[in-house]
């Protein structure tokens, strides 16, 4: 397998974590995203969004991080992370889309700010990284991880962009069980970190 990433990316990270926690083989190969190697035409054969990340698996090439967490799951007869029954599977997808919805629009846009000098409203998109883990603390108050007491790939989803939402000048003190949880994935045997800048409340 092959994942196109770039360090920086939290998409990235949620892609290179969940190989890294499955314990299967991979090779990284970094997209250079200020040279615009994510548009250039070979990349676009990959992904015609030009983004990251993308995983080759052998010529099956899945785009989207949710997506990658889900092919990844299934292709490993992990249901341990991503479960089979009805119930299990919509709370999962639920997370996905907050992954994409609220976490994309709260820490990820604020650290964006801060990070790529993305053209957000500040104000706007820590308030609403701060509406999202109010959110997720709610959550985490009576149970270990989003689903209960073991992780899956909804954890996953949500971990990389609360884990550097200071680089976003978004503070996590407030958020108790949140740290928490940031730090029993991180206790996960096989756990990568997302490369932290020295920017934001983290500088």
């Amino acid at each position: 397998m092959k994942l196109y990433h770039h360090p920086l990316s939290g998409h990235s990270h949620r892609a290179h974590l969940f190989l890294s926690l499955l314990g299967v083989s991979y090779e990284l190969i970094e997209v250079d995203l200020a040279a615009g190697a994510h548009k250039a035409p070979e990349f676009l054969e990959l992904n015609p969004f030009g983004q990251v990340p993308v995983l080759d698996d052998d010529g099956t090439v899945i785009a989207d991080s949710s997506a990658i967490l889900v092919y990844l799951a299934r292709k490993n007869g992990r249901t341990d992370w991503l479960p089979e029954d009805a119930v299990a599977a919509a709370r999962i997808q639920k997370w996905l889309s907050v992954a994409a919805g609220e976490i994309a629009y709260g820490p990820c846009a604020a650290r964006l700010v801060t990070v790529f000098g993305a053209d957000f409203r500040t104000e706007e998109v820590i308030a609403r990284a701060h509406r999202i883990l109010a959110l997720v603390e709610a959550e985490l108050q009576d149970r270990d991880f989003l689903l209960g007491a073991k992780p899956t790939i909804a954890d996953i989803a949500l971990y990389s962009y609360i884990a550097n939402a200071p680089e976003g000048n978004v503070d996590t003190s407030p958020y108790p069980s949140v740290r928490a949880w940031l730090a029993r994935i991180e206790a996960l045997p096989g756990f990568v970190g997302f490369r932290k800048t020295r920017i934001g409340l983290a500088a």
